[in-house]
């Protein structure tokens, strides 16, 4: 069974501060485990760029290989942990880490707005009133930012998660949600 979060270290962010391995990472969570090969033609790499980013995130903890797949020569790897928590204390130890991190992660995010939106006009009848693609701007305190975040986490962790070994409804898809919570404390920001 996957653990759930790992809180990386500012030696860990190093590990896996790089697109691709945030791609990587992000695969192995979304779709199982895999190879090298089924990565990198999922990714359009070469099988020996995503082995080495592999055998990197393996060795900072966020990957391990999945014995039970494993045959011969044939490694399949899996993800560590469910999420990565970036604790606001290791940014600011690790900032051009953390910069590359978030930046690949706000790729994904915008990758995958773009593949909801063309699957829309697919979208069935039902599932209508349950989309959104809203943002709403809030005037906070430090401290009412950091009330709403951990409010936000704790009505999610009410709903069931999308991972093989959780029981669903045949009717139940996976569903996402993106958010963040972005203060800007320097001059105004345009929406």
């Amino acid at each position: 069974m996957m653990a759930k979060e790992i809180r990386p270290d500012p030696t860990a962010l190093r590990g896996l501060a790089h697109p691709l391995r945030v791609r990587i990472l992000n695969l192995l969570r979304e779709q199982g485990p895999a190879t090298a090969t089924l990565l990198a033609d999922r990714l359009g790499q070469s099988t020996g760029a995503t082995s080495y980013h592999l055998r990197q995130l393996a060795q900072y903890g966020f990957v391990v290989e999945d014995p039970d797949r494993t045959v011969g020569r044939e490694r399949w790897w899996r993800a560590a942990h469910r999420n990565t928590v970036l604790e606001g204390a290791v940014g600011h130890a690790a900032p051009a880490e953390t910069e590359t991190y978030l930046r690949a992660i706000a790729a994904l995010y915008a990758e995958r707005v773009d593949r909801w939106l063309s699957e829309l006009p697919a979208l069935p009848d039902e599932w209508s009133d349950a989309t959104t693609l809203s943002n709403w701007r809030l005037r906070l305190t430090p401290t009412e930012a950091a009330r709403l975040h951990d409010e936000l986490f704790a009505l999610l962790e009410r709903y069931r998660r999308d991972e093989p070994e959780s029981e669903a409804p045949p009717e139940a898809r996976p569903v996402v949600l993106q958010a963040q919570l972005m203060p800007f404390v320097t001059g105004t920001e345009e929406s």
